[in-house]
C-alpha cells in the first residue's frame, strides 16, 4: 500500500484529536537527556540515550567538546578514506583538474569528469559524518560555521574548492579561536572567488586600473563579524575594501606554499594610509588586512553578533538577551575562544529552561539526518538524502546568498515543505529509501538493496518514548504500514 503524503497529513490530524488508548513502548526518558542529545547532535541514534545516562549530562557535554577523544566507527573511516578528492588542498585541486596544452578533446572531457567528482564527494562526506559520526557536536558546529561563512559551491571555481574550504578553513577551527577561523576563511580561494575579492584592485600604479570591489568587505562586517547594526558606515565598507585590495589567488606561474593558493599581489594594493572604524591603519600591504581582521574579531559588536547566532541556533529563534550578553562577555574575556563560549552556553540556566525543550523547528538538513539516525541503519548511499535536501530546498553547499541558510521556524514551516517531509517519512518508514550503495553512490548498483519497513515500536524506544499521548494514540490506531511514517512525521519529531 502506497500512501500519499497529503493523506498522511489528514490521517495524522484526525487521529491526533482522537482519544484512543496510548501506544506505549517504554517509560519516557528524562527530558534533560533528550534535550542535550537533540541540541548537541543531529538527533538520537540507538544507544545514545544509554550513553548519556552512563556518562551523565556533564560528562557527555565535556566529551563532545573534545572530539579528538572520541573514536569513530570503522565503517565511517573506511568510507571517507575512499573519497579520493576529500584530501586535496587547493593547490592539489588545481593540479587535479589541470588540462595539458596538448590535451585532446577526449582528455579534456576526462579531466572535466574528474573535476565534477569533487563537490558530490564533499556532499557524501558531510552526510556520512552527520549520520554516522560519534563526534556529533563537531558535525553540528561544522554546519553552523559553514553556514556563517557560507560559500556557494556553484560559483566559478568555488565548485572545485568548496570541499577544500570546509576541510581547511572550517573543520579545524570549529572549537578554536574565532580570529583563526575568520582568518582561514578570509584567505581561502573559495571565499576570495565567491565574494569577488580576487577581483579587488586598488592600485594607482602605471598599468593597473583601480577597480575596488566591496562585496567581501561588506559581508565581512555585516555577516561574519559586526552584524548589520554593528556601528559601521558605508565609508568603512569602502575603506575595508581598499584594505583588502591585492588579496587574491596565485596564478599558475606564481609561487605558493604548496598548500594554499592565496596570494597577495602588492601591485594591486592601495598603498595609502586608511582610517577604518575610527582608527588609522598605516600603509603596510598585506598586514593592513590582518590588522583589520584583528579589530573585527575583537570588537564587542562581533562578540554580540556571534553570541546571538549561537544562542539562536542552540536555544531559541528569539534567544533571551541575558544569555546573549553572558556569551558576549565570555567571548571577549577569552579572546573569542569558541569552546569556552559553548561551555558557558551549555551550562547556562537559559539553555536548561524547559520552555525551550523541543522548541526549535528542524531545518531540512536536521530533519533528514535525524530521521536516518533514528533508524540506526548504516548509510553508504547518500544520494537519496542529498536529493531529499534538494527537494526541501536546502542542498548542501547550495545556498546562493552569503547569509547562508536560516535556522528559524518561519523559514521552513509551510504546507509544501511539510508535505515533502512527510513524503520522505513515508518512504523511509516503508523501507523505500535505499541507504546502502557503493563508494561512488551509483544508483544503478546491484548492491543497493531495499531495506525492511521500520519497526515503529523500536523507533519510539530509540527516541525515548518522547511522543505525546495524542501522537502515540494516532500511531496505535493507524495501519501497520503507516506507524513508522507517523513517528517520523509527528509534530514532536519535527522539533529538536
Amino acid at each position: 500500500m502506497t500512501v500519499k503524503p497529503r493523506y498522511l497529513v489528514l490521517l495524522l490530524f484526525i487521529l491526533l484529536v482522537g482519544s484512543n488508548p496510548i501506544y506505549a513502548a517504554t517509560k519516557p526518558v528524562e527530558p534533560k537527556i533528550l534535550h542535550i542529545i537533540n541540541r548537541l547532535s543531529f538527533g538520537v541514534n540507538p544507544g545514545d540515550i544509554q550513553k548519556v545516562q552512563s556518562l551523565g549530562v556533564e560528562g557527555y557535554i565535556k566529551q563532545q567538546l573534545s572530539p579528538n577523544s572520541i573514536s569513530e566507527p570503522p565503517s565511517l573511516t573506511r568510507q571517507l578514506s575512499q573519497l579520493d578528492t576529500l584530501r586535496l588542498n587547493t593547490v592539489e585541486v588545481r593540479e587535479y583538474i589541470k588540462n595539458s596544452p596538448q590535451a585532446t578533446p577526449e582528455e579534456k572531457k576526462a579531466q572535466q569528469r574528474k573535476g565534477n567528482k569533487i563537490l558530490p564527494q564533499a556532499v557524501k562526506a558531510r552526510l556520512l559524518r552527520a549520520t554516522s559520526s560519534n563526534r556529533q557536536l563537531q558535525e553540528v558546529m561544522v554546519d553552523f560555521w559553514y553556514n556563517h561563512f557560507n560559500v556557494h559551491g556553484g560559483k566559478g571555481n568555488a565548485r572545485y574548492w568548496t570541499s577544500a574550504y570546509e576541510q581547511e578553513a572550517i573543520r579545524p577551527y570549529v572549537f578554536g579561536r574565532f580570529r583563526d577561523l575568520l582568518g582561514a576563511t578570509a584567505h581561502h580561494p573559495a571565499m576570495l572567488v565567491y565574494l569577488d575579492n580576487a577581483q579587488n584592485k586598488g592600485s594607482s600604479r602605471r598599468g593597473v586600473t583601480p577597480k575596488v570591489n566591496e562585496n567581501y568587505a561588506r559581508e565581512l562586517m555585516e555577516l561574519h563579524t559586526l552584524g548589520a547594526d554593528g556601528g559601521y558606515s558605508q565609508q568603512d565598507v569602502i575603506t575595508l575594501a581598499r584594505i583588502f585590495t591585492g588579496w587574491g589567488i596565485a596564478r599558475p606561474n606564481q609561487p605558493t606554499n604548496g598548500k594554499s593558493l592565496f596570494y597577495f599581489e602588492p601591485k594591486f594594493h592601495d598603498q595609502s594610509d586608511k582610517v577604518f572604524l575610527g582608527r588609522t591603519i598605516k600603509a603596510g600591504g598585506k598586514a593592513e588586512g590582518e590588522e583589520a581582521l584583528d579589530m573585527l574579531a575583537r570588537s564587542p559588536a562581533t562578540a554580540h553578533h556571534i553570541s546571538y547566532k549561537l544562542a539562536q541556533y542552540f536555544v531559541s529563534d528569539r534567544p533571551p538577551a541575558s544569555l546573549v550578553n553572558r556569551l558576549s562577555q565570555r567571548f571577549l574575556k577569552t579572546d573569542g575562544n569558541i569552546r569556552a563560549v559553548l561551555e558557558t552556553l551549555f551550562q547556562s540556566p537559559e539553555f536548561w529552561e524547559q520552555k525551550y525543550f523541543n522548541a526549535k523547528f528542524k531545518t531540512p538538513l536536521q530533519y533528514t539526518v535525524s530521521a536516518v539516525r533514528a533508524t540506526g541503519m548504516e548509510v553508504t548511499n547518500t544520494i537519496p538524502l542529498s536529493r531529499n535536501l534538494e527537494q526541501l530546498e536546502m542542498p548542501l553547499y547550495g545556498c546562493r546568498t552569503p547569509d547562508g541558510y536560516k535556522n528559524t521556524q518561519d523559514v521552513w514551516l509551510n504546507p509544501e515543505a511539510m508535505n515533502r517531509r512527510l513524503s520522505f517519512a513515508t518512504a523511509l518508514g516503508g523501507g523505500r529509501v535505499p541507504l546502502l550503495g557503493t563508494v561512488n553512490n551509483d544508483p544503478k548498483s546491484k548492491s543497493i538493496n531495499r531495506i525492511q519497513p521500520l519497526d515503529a515500536t523500536q523507533l519510539i524506544n530509540t527516541l525515548g518514548n518522547s511522543l505525546s499521548p495524542k501522537t502515540q494514540s494516532a500511531i496505535a490506531s493507524s495501519p501497520p504500514e503507516l506507524k513508522a511514517a507517523l513517528v517520523l512525521g509527528s509534530p514532536e519529531f519535527m522539533r529538536r
